[in-house]
Formats: C-alpha cells, sequence, structure tokens
C-alpha cells in the first residue's frame, strides 16, 4: 500500500495561541478553503478542538454534488498540534497533522497529510489530478492566511 504524501510549511506573524485559536476552531475551515469546493461544516460549533471531536462537513468537489466527509480529532496537545483522521469521505486513508511552533514573531504553522485514494488502482490513475487539486488548496490557504494576517516582514 503507498501512501501520498503533501507537507506545507508557512509563517503567519500572529502570536501562538491566536494561531491556535484561529485553526482549531473547524468553522474557519470555510475561510481557508477555495470557495469551488463548496466546504460547509455541518457539526454544531464547538470552543476548540479537543482529542475524540468528531467533525462533519460537505464538500462538491465535482460537478457541484455534494459529498458527506466525517473526520475525527485523534491527537491533540494545545497549542502545539492536533491530528485529523478522516471516518468517512473521498479518500481511502486521511491522516492529516497540523504542527504548531513559535518563532520570533510569529508561528510556523506545518501542514502533513497522508492520504490513500479510493478505487485501487483506479484511484492511481486520478492522483495526479488529486495531487494538483490539494496543492491548489493550499496554495489558497496560504493566500488567505497572509491575507488575513498579513506576510512575513509586514
Amino acid at each position: 500500500m503507498v501512501l501520498e504524501r503533501l507537507e506545507r510549511r508557512q509563517f503567519v506573524p500572529i502570536p501562538l495561541e491566536a494561531a491556535w485559536s484561529f485553526f482549531s476552531r473547524p468553522e474557519n475551515l470555510e475561510v481557508i478553503t477555495p470557495p469551488r469546493l463548496g466546504l460547509r461544516v455541518t457539526s454544531p460549533p464547538q470552543e476548540s478542538t479537543f482529542a475524540g471531536m468528531i467533525i462533519t462537513y460537505t464538500v462538491s468537489p465535482y460537478f457541484g454534488l455534494p459529498l458527506p466527509w466525517v473526520t475525527e480529532i485523534t491527537h491533540c496537545q494545545p497549542p502545539a498540534f492536533f491530528v485529523d483522521e478522516q471516518r468517512f469521505g473521498p479518500y481511502r486513508f486521511w491522516h492529516h497533522q497540523h504542527h504548531f511552533r513559535e518563532l520570533p514573531g510569529g508561528v510556523e504553522v506545518r501542514d502533513l497529510v497522508h492520504y490513500r485514494l479510493p478505487f485501487g488502482p483506479l484511484g492511481g490513475v486520478a492522483a495526479g489530478l488529486v495531487r494538483r487539486q490539494l496543492e491548489a488548496i493550499f496554495n489558497f490557504r496560504r493566500q488567505a492566511l497572509e491575507d488575513r494576517f498579513g506576510s512575513p516582514g509586514e
């Protein structure tokens, strides 16, 4: 079994506690996800992320058709990291680590995603397309965070 891996790092010029407060609230996913994906958090709002938390969404990546997606926060150590894992949704496997490290003048946000597509060899055919989509999502996220919090040196 081969797992795909995507890693991204971004410096955000805000205090660690502010970064944790923003990233640990599931509703903020809608702010940092491209609108064309139609991501909507459907679970009730929570004050912050905690281990065992279940988050439900709908996402419409293809032709506007909404797909359900359910993740569980499996690990959480505020304000350093949390991990979400897909329980039901578009991937065969999804494990997303969110790490926050305080640096002078802000926080390094590190995302590490391991994923596997469904449909065996047929999923492999779509691997390049899915990889490009995930990279586009994280590119959008980078810009959305810069628009919201500023960029290094501002």
